[in-house]
């Protein structure tokens, strides 16, 4: 999970993101320094943390990846203003190396490749893709779910053409790599990389 500081593009706030409140009507409750954002349906959609240098020692600007540090300094700061809600986030990691176990063609689309595609976890993943040079037995970039795309999409689990997909396989551009090629494809890698590590980029 990522947290967002931009103190000369918007100030000395510090958003936590916690769900993507596109399709809601966003109310806001303010306690202290802290802004509680929720749906009209009383789903939490994320925090803001005004006057943030005054709670954290934020060196790094932009996307801050959240760490169990920086967590627990949340949590206090939510004490010192008086916010009781209980922060319970996943803070494993969201882009990792998978490996394509099976490809199959997807029964309601041409363009659609269904995958199993191993994290490391106990199951693969089933993701959905269209990518033209996605096969079997590469080593590729998974977002999972949960994952916030550098473009600012939130990967959550999915149907494409009534078939399941839980989490994304990524091209270079998608991950805003520089000198990303312009031609469409996950981004293929080295056969030395360990499937289920975090991919860092």
């Amino acid at each position: 999970m990522d947290v967002f500081y931009n103190p000369n593009g918007i100030g000395d706030v510090l958003i936590i993101p916690i769900q993507d409140g596109n399709r809601y009507e966003i109310m806001h409750e303010k306690i202290g320094d802290v802004t509680k954002i929720t749906s009209n349906e009383g789903a939490i959609l994320g925090y803001n943390i005004f006057n943030a240098s005054s709670y954290f020692d934020l060196k790094e600007t932009g996307t801050i990846k959240l760490t169990e540090e920086r967590l627990d300094e949340i949590k206090l700061a939510f004490q010192q203003n008086n916010v009781s809600d209980e922060l319970n986030v996943d803070l494993s990691p969201k882009f990792v190396v998978g490996y394509v176990v099976s490809k199959e063609k997807h029964e309601n689309a041409d363009k659609l490749s269904v995958c199993k595609v191993d994290i490391g976890e106990s199951e693969p993943l089933q993701i959905v893709c269209g990518a033209p040079n996605v096969d079997v037995d590469q080593k590729v970039v998974v977002a999972k779910v949960g994952a916030m795309m550098p473009g600012g999409l939130k990967i959550k689990a999915s149907a494409l053409r009534g078939v399941p997909s839980n989490g994304m396989i990524c091209s270079q551009k998608e991950l805003g790599l520089p000198n990303a090629p312009k031609e469409k494809g996950i981004y293929v890698l080295e056969d030395d990389a360990q499937v289920g590590e975090e991919f860092k980029f």
